[in-house]
């Protein structure tokens, strides 16, 4: 089976991977969408599909409920390391907002909601750690230090190891080593990080050790940017198939799309697991160290097994109100202000709140966008808004853009709404002529354009674009890809809605993808 890198268009950071018999699963970072730390799974290691959400609600307080002026954007669930340990699995993640670290275990991967446990620490960017029979957690930003925890993974032991573990690199670096990936491999310790030097990119690097006194030596080992100036790829780990071949998984920051995970093989010379390839004819570079790439194509010694994308198309027709698992509400919902059961057919939003806008709206289903870029539709019928309501589809960011129905003076009207760099709102609006409405969001990633457009369609006329176009753009406020969103809230009065079906999204071709 050949492999095209990325290996998965959408966003989806911060990877780690467990094996299970020929059964692989990985973790990733949705942050502040719930339900939250999503577990994929695959068969080949490279068909991912989403199979379960280690948690449904990280808490439940005016942060997550968008209430005050208070939200969790570019906090909630970070870098959750995964692990398998006496036949439970077990997650564990910070959440900086909540100033908690959490550690989730189910007997069942598969199953959604998993037991907590709650620490009163943040132990940023860890990853378990098993050395002599004894758990830990590794954790920090170039200061790394090491707690280690109960036998049963239920807490920090009292009066256990809790120290400085090493110091990384900090003179002519942006970034220090963070991101930790722990793992014990023929008697040594290997620590995977992420650093940035000044002038450079980030970059994939290791200390090893075989004792947690040290000494610690260093490597670096992928410093590619695979063809995009300055945006390495780096951070994730690397797992072993059931023949003993190791592979990597990293992400690279690719705009407006997001972090993107890119598969590879590692070789393991004189002990260090180098990821990618070595190019025919390269050097030693200044260092001394080989000089590998992350490979565009490569071949994988599997079969292909397909499975479900992690954007999909979703007609609403649901006899339970239950979501398909590719989507996520921004933040906590109001459960009541939901429903696929009252209009059979249709999703209906309620709106529960007065808001000011998108960003404290609660509600707004979304679901990932993908390279190299994808075209998102929906039916919507307004005939139940009240005024001061808006609702239809958002391209969800922090330089966000809106198409949809808003009543003003009892009269509905088509509005798009778009935010610029400088946070200025630009609203393009005309008249409805009747309750129900075809809407589009077509996302455009090809060759770095990063811009989303904005339609219409009444009856059966033609698309009709609406406002400006959107120059999207990754920002750390909200700290994640851009995202397709489904939206209704009210600005004077609560209790309008507004029922939406048929929600399409088709892919651009050309995207990375596996083929036998």
């Amino acid at each position: 089976m050949e492999i095209r890198n990325p290996i998965i268009g959408a966003d989806m950071p911060d990877p780690d991977l467990l094996r299970i018999g020929d059964t692989y699963y990985m973790v990733s970072t949705t942050m502040f969408y719930v339900p939250g730390a999503p577990v994929l799974k695959s068969k080949d290691l490279c068909h991912w599909e989403i199979v379960s959400y280690i948690f449904d609600m990280l808490e439940d307080n005016e942060i997550y409920r968008l209430e005050n002026g208070r939200n969790a954007y570019g906090k909630g669930q970070w870098a959750t390391s995964l692990t398998r340990y006496q036949d439970r699995f077990y997650a564990c993640f910070v959440s900086h907002d909540c100033g908690k670290t959490y550690i989730f275990s189910s007997d069942d991967i598969e199953k959604s909601g998993w037991d907590r446990v709650e620490i009163n620490e943040v132990f940023h960017d860890m990853s378990f750690l098993f050395w002599e029979d004894v758990p830990y957690l590794v954790y920090g930003n170039g200061d790394i230090r090491i707690v280690e925890l109960k036998r049963d993974l239920s807490g920090v032991q009292e009066g256990g190891l809790h120290r400085l573990l090493l110091q990384t690199a900090s003179e002519g670096m942006m970034l220090r080593c963070e991101g930790c990936r722990a793992i014990v491999r023929n008697g040594y310790i290997y620590l995977l990080f992420i650093d940035w030097p000044k002038g450079g990119r980030r970059r994939e690097v290791c200390y090893r050790s075989q004792s947690l006194e040290g000494p610690w030596e260093f490597r670096v080992l992928l410093d590619d940017d695979c063809g995009l100036p300055g945006c390495g790829v780096a951070q994730g780990t690397l797992i072993d198939s059931e023949s003993g071949e190791s592979y990597g998984m990293l992400f690279q920051d690719r705009g407006a799309s997001g972090r993107i995970p890119y598969l590879m093989p590692v070789q393991w010379e004189e002990g260090w697991p180098m990821f990618g390839v070595k190019e025919e004819g390269t050097q030693e570079d200044g260092e001394g160290q080989p000089v590998w790439k992350v490979p565009r194509t490569f071949e994988l010694p599997f079969a292909a097994v397909p499975a479900a994308p992690v954007a999909v198309s979703d007609s609403f027709s649901h006899e339970e109100n239950r979501l398909g698992l590719t989507w996520q509400w921004n933040h906590n919902p109001i459960p009541s202000c939901w429903s696929f059961t009252e209009r059979p057919g249709w999703l209906r939003l309620q709106t529960g709140h007065v808001a000011s806008g998108l960003m404290d709206a609660r509600n707004t289903l979304t679901q990932r966008t993908a390279e190299p870029g994808c075209i998102c539709e929906i039916e919507m019928d307004a005939s139940g808004m009240k005024e001061g309501d808006y609702a239809g589809l958002c391209a969800f960011q922090g330089r966000f853009g809106q198409i949809g129905v808003s009543m003003k003076n009892g009269r509905k009207y088509l509005s798009a709404v778009q935010k610029d760099d400088q946070g200025k709102l630009w609203e393009t609006e005309t008249e409805l002529h009747a309750d129900t409405v075809s809407l589009r969001v077509l996302f455009d990633y090809r060759d770095g354009k990063d811009q989303a457009s904005f339609f219409y369609k009444e009856k059966e006329a033609e698309w009709v674009q609406l406002g400006n176009i959107l120059q999207m753009a990754f920002t750390l406020d909200v700290f994640v890809g851009y995202r397709i969103g489904i939206f209704c809230y009210a600005r004077k009065e609560a209790g309008g809605y507004a029922d939406f079906r048929d929600f399409k999204i088709h892919m651009m071709a050309d995207g990375g993808s596996c083929e036998e």
